[in-house]
């Protein structure tokens, strides 16, 4: 059985799998942008680190877009 946890994933409650990790969300959520970053818990995640970092309960999430605007 997939146990689930609660995240806060840019600013929004979301239930996801017990052990998801950054790749596991990007996939997830369709997050395309090759410029992406990520903040977990307010600080900067490295790409290298993605695949590595697995998520807690109440973890937040921050996905941020620098490509935005124009």
């Amino acid at each position: 059985m997939n146990k689930k946890i609660n995240i806060i994933l840019n600013g929004f409650k979301e239930k996801v799998r017990e052990n998801a990790t950054i790749s596991f969300l990007i996939a997830h959520f369709k997050e395309g942008d090759t410029d992406l970053i990520v903040e977990h818990n307010g600080r900067f995640v490295y790409p290298h680190e993605y695949s590595d970092m697995t998520l807690s309960e109440k973890d937040s999430i921050e996905f941020i877009n620098p490509n935005f605007g124009g």
